[in-house]
């Protein structure tokens, strides 16, 4: 037969006998989910999550033959829906979390357990711009911070929890500190944290330069001002500059902070690390405008003609100096809509305790950050709704079995005492303290397959879940981890065991509910895969197989 056509939802796409309708579709640049397909292997027909309507049947297309003259739906919302149900159901039993806990509690949404290991590794630089990445201030908020990802550390249940909100002090303490960055790392560096090394003299501030994360954007042409410098308006201003746009920050005081310099004690927030801090974000791009008052050397109309957006950061205010401006007003503060912080004004927006009361300093940079994304979506011409939390299955609570085999995996240092933890740590207790990490949160999270077409598909990881397994981890002495509990039986470790004639190689054992992947004869998993390790981890699409924190894998085979 020679080739033929067919159609996918309602575009003709050329195919040659023996390719399937997956095959085609991706000829067609169309993105078919699979789990359980690795074209060397072959259709596996495991997962379901590929399927496609033909002929009125829903089929999977990595197993279906394409045919001359075959109309294949891929894109409806039915078929959507098999997919997102076929998600749903592998998630009925999965055992682990994409995202820690502490992760999902940041309010920044702070990639916490990929600080920690570079803080365990001595990694210094590259935990400056984890934290930098997310964080704005983060050397004020390991001061200031109240700390919510702590409450949500699973050590706790055997000690004490992580004391994260103090290795998160050191790393931007580290940053700002001239003479800490000429420490070789890995050795003993002085404390972290004193006001005098942070201030020094202008040839110290000079002598090294602040870690900044690079930014990957192209600039916008957009530009916005910002009323007020403050927690929330030093906080949007951060997260603006991160996503191209240029950023002035308007003030009626002589210099930056707001609150946090009018009202945070000296000995819980040095000044010297304040304004520190500020300049790092003037280093990012950011322009300041001291001594202008709104209403009187700034008005909104003004603004308006020289900026696309304006955020009103300006902490309480009245409800005749907001009306004098133009704005509705609630007994809070300035009206806005709850989804987008815009007000009745269509280019200005409010946030913080312009808004409604608060006092906890996370919670109004948390705000600056949530109406900075929002004014990002405004410049872009995008629907105004607030971006969704990132996907992530959710183990729960764990019992005290499942706990030791947590604890297996961390370091059993005893956490700083609150003297030490009060003056900041230094590089080695940061990383005695990052090794406490029971490392709860998913090796393969932000590469797995399954969270990603979770997220894509809108899946539901609770949907058909009852009671889970037991959470269940074995480390083998090759580098390998295996976490049974997460694997979905899709069968490719099995077929790549098998193709590269392993001499146990690995197999299904069980029948029914019970049946799991395993090397036979009661063989440790790494005893199946001695040759083809690097290709399992690699095209496992869940995370069951990966391979532990610092481990170099061996290379994969030319053919995977």
């Amino acid at each position: 037969m020679s080739d033929f056509s067919l159609t996918i939802d309602g575009h003709a796409v050329a195919a040659s006998p023996g390719q399937t309708v997956l095959d085609a579709a991706r000829s067609l640049g169309l993105d078919i989910p699979t789990l359980c397909y690795l074209k060397q292997c072959g259709p596996l027909n495991s997962c379901l999550v590929c399927v496609v309507k033909v002929s009125g049947k829903l089929v999977p297309a990595c197993g279906t033959p394409a045919l001359p003259g075959m109309a294949v739906e891929s894109e409806t919302d039915e078929v959507h829906l098999a997919r997102r149900t076929a998600l749903e159901l592998l998630f009925s039993e999965h055992v682990g979390d994409c995202l820690s806990p502490c992760q999902r509690l940041c309010p920044l949404r702070m990639n916490i357990p990929v600080m920690i290991r570079q803080l365990q590794v001595g990694d210094f630089p590259g935990a400056v711009l984890t934290v930098r990445s997310a964080l704005p201030l983060p050397a004020v908020l390991g001061r200031l911070c109240h700390h919510p990802c702590e409450q949500g550390c699973r050590r706790a249940a055997a000690d004490n929890p992580a004391e994260i909100r103090d290795m998160e002090r050191f790393v931007a303490d580290w940053d700002l500190d001239r003479s800490a960055q000429k420490v070789e790392i890995g050795t003993a560096s002085p404390q972290m944290g004193q006001p005098a090394q942070v201030a020094g003299d202008a040839a110290s501030q000079a002598s090294a330069t602040p870690l900044l994360p690079p930014l990957s954007i192209k600039p916008s042409g957009k530009s916005v001002v910002i009323i007020g410098a403050g927690p929330t308006g030093l906080a949007a201003a951060h997260h603006l500059l991160r996503s191209g746009h240029s950023c002035t920050i308007a003030d009626r005081n002589h210099a930056g902070g707001g609150t946090l310099r009018s009202q945070a004690q000296e000995s819980d927030l040095p000044r010297a690390i304040l304004d520190a801090e500020i300049r790092q974000l003037e280093s990012s791009g950011a322009r300041f405008r001291f001594g202008s008052f709104l209403g009187l050397d700034l008005t909104l109309d003004g603004l308006l003609l020289g900026f696309d957006a304006v955020l009103l950061a300006i902490g309480e205010i009245t409800k005749e100096e907001g009306e004098a401006l133009g704005l509705e007003m609630t007994p809070g503060g300035i009206k806005v809509d709850p989804d987008s912080f815009q007000t009745n004004r269509r280019a200005v927006f409010a946030a913080g305790r312009a808004i409604r009361p608060m006092s906890q300093v996370l919670r109004a940079m948390s705000d600056g950050q949530a109406a900075a994304e929002l004014i990002h979506r405004f410049l872009l011409g995008r629907p105004l709704t607030r971006p969704q939390k990132p996907f992530s299955s959710i183990m729960g609570r764990i019992d005290k079995d499942e706990l030791k085999v947590f604890l297996n995996a961390s370091s059993a240092a005893v956490p700083p005492s609150p003297c030490d933890a009060c003056v900041g740590l230094n590089s080695k207790e940061a990383a005695s303290e990052a090794s406490r990490c029971l490392r709860c949160d998913c090796r393969s999270s932000g590469h797995c397959a399954l969270q990603t077409y979770a997220e894509l598909y809108g899946a539901d990881a609770s949907r058909f879940r009852q009671q889970r397994p037991k959470f269940e981890q074995y480390a083998q002495p090759n580098g390998v981890i295996f976490e049974p509990g997460k694997c979905i039986l899709c069968g490719i470790c099995v077929k790549l065991t098998e193709m590269a004639r392993e001499p146990l190689g690995l197999t299904f054992i069980g029948r029914g509910f019970d049946v799991r992947v395993a090397a036979p004869f009661n063989h440790a998993i790494q005893d199946g895969m001695q040759a083809v390790a690097a290709d399992c981890v690699r095209h496992c699409p869940t995370g069951a197989l990966t391979f532990g924190d610092g481990v170099k894998p061996p290379p994969t085979s030319p053919s995977t």
